[in-house]
């Protein structure tokens, strides 16, 4: 049953996820949440996959939470913050191809991407405030990191969502292409990607990451250390 809510493809050095629960908006239920779980664990472990692909079946890329499937106070929903929190801790790149609505946890899913590639048809909202609950996928943090704080607040206050021009227009995302075009362009930049020495690109990741949370001074100094430290390893330049 797993399986059939999160299917898998391997395209060489590439792993495309997509999450496959139609009917709920591929909201995420128990399932789907384990199995995403238990695909992102393989996926970390397998030296053969250099760059992960995450979208949805259409009509919507992710719902966020699925609050019926959750209803009992007693389910076990810190598994889905635990998924939401854990998603931008890979080691390796991670595309989202965001290719309709990414809603709440939805989007906080899409955040713990490294980038997103939108289809036309992609929408993004945060309706936390309208449910009644506070974010607890890292929406609060991230949110602002990727269109800045004016935007965060408008988009956490009102819970209108936004239409993937404007999601271009405000650095949410990084292109917006035709619906149909959506996957071939993704494959096409992990592909580029998967060309790359994976070695220096967890590097490079780690540099970007760490960055993002100081000063410039700081940041530049990290790089420093980074490029010193790959120098003491004696790592050799990548041939593909």
């Amino acid at each position: 049953m797993n399986r059939e809510k999160l299917l898998t493809e391997r395209n060489g050095a590439v792993l495309l996820l997509t999450l496959n629960r139609p009917q709920a908006r591929n909201a995420l239920d128990l399932d789907l949440t384990r199995a995403l779980v238990a695909a992102l664990r393989e996926f970390d472990l397998d030296d053969a996959l250099r760059v992960l692909i995450l979208t949805g079946t259409d009509p919507a890329f992710c719902a966020g939470l699925d609050l019926k499937s959750f209803a009992d106070p007693a389910s076990p929903r810190s598994e889905v913050g635990l998924l939401l929190n854990d998603m931008p801790r890979r080691d390796k790149p991670v595309i989202g191809a965001i290719n309709g609505a990414a809603m709440t946890g939805g989007l906080e899913l899409a955040l713990g991407c490294d980038f997103l590639i939108a289809s036309e048809n992609a929408k993004f909202g945060d309706t936390h405030s309208r449910i009644g609950t506070l974010a607890g996928g890292g929406m609060s943090s991230r949110l602002p990191h990727a269109v800045g704080y004016r935007w965060a607040k408008q988009l956490s206050f009102t819970c209108e969502p936004i239409d993937s021009a404007t999601a271009l227009r405000i650095g949410l995302v990084n292109e917006v292409v035709p619906h149909d075009a959506l996957l071939a362009r993704s494959m096409a930049l992990a592909d580029s990607i998967s060309r790359h020495d994976p070695a220096l690109l967890r590097t490079v990741k780690q540099v970007l990451e760490r960055g993002s949370l100081t000063t410039l001074a700081d940041n530049i100094f990290l790089e420093r250390e980074a490029l010193a430290a790959r120098k003491l390893r004696g790592e050799v330049q990548w041939k593909t």
